[in-house]
């Protein structure tokens, strides 16, 4: 409990930063902005959602919806490979949060391995696609409503410390959990045996990445644990970024709404991007830069922690457990409306949420819709086909039926 303790103390001032820009960002950026530059059929939208896509704070579950609602609405197959490998793997919450616990280097180091790795990656899927037809529905969907700027400010504070703490809180924790397990039961000479041969060790966190479910700050403590542990700093890296960047959920829905050939190399692009930046940071960059912030992080778990800290990390603490509660509480339903309601099946986090919300709104006959996350359903009212629902929903990549 006391590395836990004191891995959450040094996180929890940039983990709370950073929540905070997570929320400026989605309330005073237009989603217009990403549409104009994402809807192009060519290698500049690759760029562009590379560009756009480090900085979003999205989760590992949150980007496949996003990124789903964006090639429907007319983004060529590789802009979104390039969303979908770019996003997931940084945000304005790890960048801070890996700079707490993992120093300087590290935090810039991975933002640009997630730039290069998504436009190689979206480049080559662009390539391989070229002469394929862009079937995707060209859409303008609405932005967000008008708001003042206090309302701006409210709803930042909503989606900062609401939404975004909801959508990776559990992995966050979970992270912190594995972290202080590795640190107790991982012998201190585990790792060693993997030190002359970083590319084996790479190997094993590549194998354990890939499937992995875990979000970007929540792989940090897990990294921080493997290295104190003796795992090289360029198979740290392999799992901060092959570790968000891919998981089952994602691996599904891309080879169902992007194809088989888009999936191989969504995942070698990932695959070749990590094991060439990990090479490279055990061969080619001193390895004290990415260590001796290290050895200060484990040195605060004998330290007693400062009092802004603890503040912080109580804070936290508070955000998470009610959070996590308001996820799982059902929403109230209006039993006086004549309403359908419709099971929606892979729907994770908000993002998820809104994207459902988002494009059953946008279907013509629609009065109202009501999408309750934690009970996995979409209430609908108005004139409209059951299948016309369905349909809209499956195409977005989630699987739905009518209760």
């Amino acid at each position: 409990m006391r590395e836990i303790w004191a891995l959450v103390n040094e996180m929890s001032p940039y983990l709370l930063l950073g929540f905070a820009f997570a929320g400026l960002l989605h309330s005073f950026v237009p989603a217009s902005l990403y549409r104009r530059y994402l809807g192009k059929n060519s290698f500049s939208s690759v760029i562009w959602a590379a560009l756009l896509g480090v900085p979003l704070p999205l989760c590992s579950c949150g980007v496949i919806p996003t990124a789903m609602s964006l090639r429907k609405e007319g983004a060529s197959k590789g802009a979104t490979t390039s969303f979908l490998i770019a996003t997931p793997q940084t945000g304005v919450d790890s960048i801070l949060a890996t700079a707490s616990l993992l120093g300087v280097p590290f935090a810039i180091l991975r933002p640009v391995a997630a730039l290069v790795t998504a436009l190689f990656g979206g480049g080559v899927v662009t390539m391989a696609t070229r002469n394929e037809p862009n079937e995707a529905v060209q859409k303008q969907a609405e932005d967000k409503p008008k708001l003042s700027f206090w309302q701006k400010c409210l709803e930042a504070l909503r989606y900062g410390f609401v939404d975004m703490i909801q959508d990776i809180g559990r992995w966050l924790v979970l992270g912190l959990v594995i972290a202080g397990l590795i640190t107790v039961f991982v012998p201190d000479d585990f790792f060693l045996r993997f030190a002359d041969t970083p590319i084996l060790s790479m190997l094993v966190m590549l194998a354990i990445s890939i499937p992995m479910y875990v979000c970007a700050t929540g792989s940090i403590p897990i990294a921080v644990a493997l290295m104190l542990k003796g795992i090289t700093p360029g198979a740290a890296l392999v799992l901060l970024m092959a570790g968000p960047a891919s998981n089952m959920a994602s691996i599904l829905v891309i080879r169902k709404v992007l194809g088989r050939k888009t999936l191989w190399l969504y995942l070698l692009s990932i695959t070749l991007g990590a094991f060439a930046f990990g090479l490279g940071v055990d061969y080619l960059l001193p390895r004290e830069w990415f260590t001796s912030h290290l050895v200060l992080t484990h040195a605060c778990c004998h330290t007693t922690p400062a009092l802004f800290n603890v503040i912080c990390s109580i804070v936290l603490g508070c955000l998470l457990v009610y959070a996590l509660i308001m996820r799982f509480v059902p929403k109230k339903k209006d039993k006086t409306m004549e309403t359908r309601v419709f099971k929606v099946d892979g729907m994770m986090c908000n993002h998820c949420r809104a994207n459902v919300e988002k494009t059953l709104q946008g279907l013509q006959g629609i009065d109202e819709v009501t999408v309750d996350l934690a009970a996995g359903t979409a209430t609908v009212k108005g004139d409209i086909t059951d299948e016309a629902v369905i349909k809209a929903i499956t195409d977005i990549g989630y699987e739905a039926k009518r209760q």
